[in-house]
């Protein structure tokens, strides 16, 4: 029992170290500088007023120090020295699964861990919510690279057994912890039911970002005859023939209305959305999203 669970644990560290460093240049060569230009500054707090310059904004002038001075003076603001960055991730049974070589969890792992590294290279603080149909693990949000690395660790170990996905409680339990104003990456598949309203308190407290990670199998079914499915959580096993083109239309048309209904749930809840497949590039995904919330700015 031993030897297996050092197997485990060395295989572990294994993917954490493997992770760190296909995530090392995406993050110093295209990520950590879009990062910043979206979270960082988001808010200002004031410094000082100092003697107005050629050049500066009229619009900073502080005309109460101006008037009592007798010399023009502009408030000086600077950018929130730092950020709290929260994942709050699904580790429910839904996402252990994997039609390829990776798994969704996997994915969403890398994913983080670019996102993660992102923020702790400008100085921002890390934290972790794993959830399930319970609260499974909380790391409370901390600074550097060893810190993000347990992280990692944590979102590729295996969770305990889950029976379902209870997005809504995750985020209820978020709220009562976390007071400061946080970013919240969301990661799930969203496979569960009645989360909207707390997504919707949430965030208007945090910024919030929902991502999505599925398989695409989840959306198209391969021609391999009669297949045996099981939903991963609820245990439920059903015969389908493949082998039909119109069952696999009929599927595919499925996956298609619930990514519609999908994103249209979190447009109307004014919650931005990172849509990622397992197999594609998450990279141009989040450069997308980087380069929408620097548009709306």
């Amino acid at each position: 029992m031993q030897e297996k669970t050092a197997t485990i644990d060395r295989e572990l560290l294994a993917k954490v170290r493997r992770i760190e460093i296909r995530t090392k240049g995406i993050v110093n060569d295209v990520l950590a500088g879009g990062y910043h230009s979206v979270f960082k500054g988001r808010g200002m707090e004031f410094d000082e007023v100092r003697l107005y310059q050629p050049g500066d904004d009229i619009r900073t002038i502080d005309w109460n120090v101006t008037a009592r001075s007798g010399q023009a003076h502009v408030k000086r603001y600077v950018e929130e020295r730092e950020l709290t960055v929260i994942f709050l991730v699904d580790v429910s049974a839904s996402l252990s699964f994997g039609s390829g070589e990776r798994r969704v969890s996997e994915t969403a792992a890398e994913l983080c861990a670019c996102l993660a590294f992102s923020a702790v290279s400008n100085n921002d603080k890390v934290g972790l919510l794993r959830a399930s149909d319970r609260i499974v693990e909380y790391i409370p949000p901390k600074k550097g690279r060893k810190h993000v690395l347990r992280v990692i660790r944590e979102l590729l170990a295996p969770p305990p057994e889950a029976h379902g996905t209870d997005i809504a409680a995750a985020l209820e339990h978020l709220l009562r912890i976390m007071r400061k104003r946080a970013v919240v990456f969301v990661v799930s598949d969203f496979w569960a039911e009645d989360w909207q309203k707390a997504m919707r308190v949430a965030a208007a407290r945090h910024d919030v970002i929902a991502v999505s990670v599925t398989d695409p199998r989840e959306r198209e079914l391969p021609n391999v005859g009669l297949v045996q499915l099981r939903d991963a959580e609820t245990g439920e096993i059903r015969l389908v023939d493949t082998g039909s083109a119109a069952v696999r239309e009929a599927y595919r048309q499925r996956g298609q209305d619930r990514d519609a209904k999908r994103r249209e749930t979190f447009r109307r809840l004014g919650v931005d959305l990172m849509d990622i497949t397992v197999g594609e590039d998450y990279l141009e995904t989040i450069m997308a999203l980087f380069r929408m919330r620097e548009k709306r700015r």
